[in-house]
């Protein structure tokens, strides 16, 4: 028969629970205002759109509905940055929330270390271990070594449509200037490829970001 916990190792039990169970509620907030944010955004972008379907059956594509449709998608344009500057900031969050969880998952392991083969998720606080949690496979074919892996964050999606957009209106303002063809579809690459390669380097200057000194880790994964 086992015998009964001692007092302080419940105490201690009981207010690391009370403090996992904030965390996993932060974090279910978190998730909410992404998913939030990017509907936000995608009704913005869609009701543009259709606004301007119906500017072009009226103006038939003239030079109306160039300026209408170049302050519409700058708009759009300005919602996107937005959107994707708080999604940036709300992963950098949750990585926080995450770290915070592993640090007490390594606390309940003290206390009983005999239940480490019933955990399939990490009590290290450094970028492994918060991978490891997250359920990210850190190899270099799957994981974020990969340079797919970018475009399947939200962030990394909006980044494409926000170029996207960035080309549409190169494309128009290079309408509006009277070029040719090939003029305004060089004009629209170039916009977009500058745009991706923009918001690549945002991205990845945000991630490699200045370190805060609350998420140095205190429990760092084994060297294997």
């Amino acid at each position: 028969m086992e015998t009964p916990p001692a007092p302080a190792a419940a105490a201690k039990l009981q207010i690391l629970a009370t403090e996992h169970w904030s965390l996993l509620a932060t974090r279910s907030l978190t998730y909410t205002e992404s998913l939030g944010r990017v509907n936000v955004f995608l009704a913005i972008l869609s009701g543009a759109v259709i606004a301007l379907a119906l500017v072009a059956q009226a103006d038939h594509f003239g030079a109306a509905f160039v300026a209408i449709a170049i302050l519409t998608l700058l708009v759009v344009l300005f919602a996107g940055i937005a959107t994707i500057s708080r999604l940036i900031q709300l992963n950098r969050d949750d990585y926080r929330w995450v770290l915070g969880m592993n640090r007490l998952r390594h606390a309940y392991l003290d206390l009983h270390p005999e239940l480490e083969p019933n955990f399939i998720t990490s009590p290290y606080d450094d970028l492994p271990g918060a991978l490891r949690t997250l359920g990210v496979d850190i190899t270099a074919n799957r994981g974020i070594g990969s340079p797919l892996h970018v475009f399947q964050t939200l962030p990394g999606m909006l980044s494409v449509i926000v170029a996207a957009i960035v080309g549409a209106i190169g494309a128009l303002v290079a309408v509006a200037f009277g070029l040719p063809s090939l003029g305004v579809v060089l004009s629209a690459a170039g916009a977009f490829a500058v745009a991706a390669l923009s918001m690549g380097i945002w991205g990845l200057r945000s991630f490699r970001g200045p370190t805060d000194p609350t998420l140095e880790p205190h429990f760092p994964s084994p060297k294997t």
